[in-house]
């Protein structure tokens, strides 16, 4: 990668043609400013008004930290099957390595930053609702908008072609970014003007049966835990409107991560509370999140499964699964692994769950790769031991999960990046929403929880569809 810091004169008067490869396609030219006057730009507006531009638009969110990118467009996708964690780093080393970038913010999540997430399980024959969304899918934008705190970087990216041979590095960019002038001030999110008109819960009656098997395969020393999901689909009175859709996943769930991958006209929305890893520089931060239990209608009641839920032996061999596979997936790649003993309780709007953080750093010669492919799927959406769940899934789940469950995140060119686990999340193609929930089936689960505990889940997108948030 070239990577020039200061913007110059010299650098100014650069010709085009001595840089660019002899690659039909051309080279690819990153250039990131701040931008100074921001008036009214704001993710969701950027977000919407993006959508006239008729380009695929790609969101993450962090309401907590007050963090966004919005990508939109694209330059280059990697599209990877065969082995597709390590295919996947060196199709992203290839686009960095020959990237001619400028960025002198030097900010992780600015600069040249790929977007995207893979599927949950390769094996799974692929249904035909998420043929746009591959089995490992990055996607470099043509401009990328990155909201932090009070600041917003803008970076476009351009394939350098013969047209472009007698301008300047500068030049090319000052019209690239002259295109998207519209996205800066955005457009109006407005209310969610579409209705629920039907809700059908899939397959329910098989889900329990299978949940029974589950539970009977673990009686019989198979497995110690398998993860089961089912589908909600949803029909709208007209097609989604994704922004308000975001909007509203924001206001009430503002502890999640936020997230939207649009490929064609379908979109993959959710709001996930359970990180799998993030990398900043060499620290590594990835979450351990499993056992759940419901919020209550009072303080007395909440409080109580709270304490509950840190005394509930289920759960707590549950959560536990998680740590340990999670210390287990990182040590060779980490030093300074550093785990509390016991978990505490993270409170959501719909749910409490156990939650113990995981801090390391991350040894040199290793990726943010390495540890997607080490951790997924985690105890919290696979189970226990990984193998025979997952081909226990593939068996008996009477859906395809595509990207529900698996890892959705971002990765700069500096080895910054996140990724959390897709769940709380829904497939939405104009007026039709298919939401997706899962449990940890134990030896003693019990039925008709598991079933009401999913039911609890599709809460977070099914709220927001149905409208039963306040905006004001």
């Amino acid at each position: 990668m070239i990577h020039w810091k200061n913007v110059d004169e010299q650098i100014k008067s650069v010709a085009i043609d001595d840089q660019i490869t002899s690659d039909h396609l051309g080279r690819l030219t990153s250039y990131t400013k701040k931008l100074s006057d921001v008036g009214k730009i704001c993710p969701l507006s950027s977000f919407n008004q993006a959508h006239t531009t008729g380009k695929n638009r790609n969101f993450w969110g962090e309401p907590a930290a007050d963090f966004y990118i919005l990508g939109v467009g694209s330059v280059y996708q990697i599209d990877e099957q065969e082995n597709r964690f390590h295919a996947t780093e060196l199709a992203w080393k290839d686009i960095i390595e020959q990237a001619i970038t400028f960025n002198d913010v030097q900010k992780a999540g600015t600069g040249l930053v790929a977007l995207g997430g893979m599927s949950f399980d390769p094996l799974r024959k692929t249904d035909p609702a998420w043929e746009s969304f591959g089995d490992s899918q990055l996607n470099v934008p043509e401009i990328t908008f990155t909201f932090s705190q009070e600041d917003v970087y803008v970076t476009t990216n351009v394939l350098l072609a013969k047209d472009h041979l007698k301008q300047t590095f500068t030049e090319v960019h000052t019209v690239q970014l002259a295109k998207w002038k519209a996205v800066f001030t955005g457009a109006e999110i407005g209310q969610a003007d579409f209705k629920v008109i039907k809700k059908d819960e899939q397959t329910v009656e098989k889900w329990k049966d299978s949940v029974q098997l589950a539970i009977d395969e673990i009686k019989a020393n198979k497995a110690q835990k398998i993860v089961l999901s089912r589908e909600l689909q949803v029909t709208l009175d007209r097609p989604a409107n994704l922004g308000a859709i975001l909007q509203g996943l924001i206001q009430t769930q503002p502890d999640s991560y936020i997230f939207a991958i649009e490929r064609g006209d379908s979109c993959f929305v959710g709001a996930t509370p359970e990180r799998l890893v993030r990398v900043e520089g060499a620290d590594l931060l990835s979450t351990c999140l499993a056992g759940t239990a419901p919020r209550g209608d009072t303080e007395t009641a909440d409080n109580q499964f709270s304490e509950g839920l840190l005394n509930d032996p289920k759960n707590l061999s549950e959560h536990d699964y998680v740590v340990q596979m999670i210390r287990d997936g990182i040590t060779p790649f980490c030093s300074e692994v550093n785990i509390p003993k016991q978990p505490t309780v993270k409170t959501l709007k719909n749910l409490h769950h156990l939650y113990t953080p995981v801090t390391a750093t991350l040894k040199d010669g290793y990726s943010i790769f390495d540890i997607v492919e080490s951790l997924h799927p985690t105890p919290a959406l696979g189970g226990v031991p990984r193998e025979k769940s997952l081909a226990f899934i593939r068996d008996h789940e009477s859906f395809d999960r595509g990207w529900f469950g698996a890892p959705v995140g971002w990765l700069d060119s500096e080895g910054n990046g996140e990724f959390a686990v897709a769940i709380r999340s829904g497939l939405i193609k104009q007026n039709k929403a298919s939401l997706f929930a899962g449990c940890g089936v134990m030896a003693d689960s019990n039925i008709q929880a598991e079933y009401e505990e999913t039911g609890i889940k599709f809460l977070p997108v099914l709220n927001v569809l149905e409208g039963n948030y306040d905006l004001s």
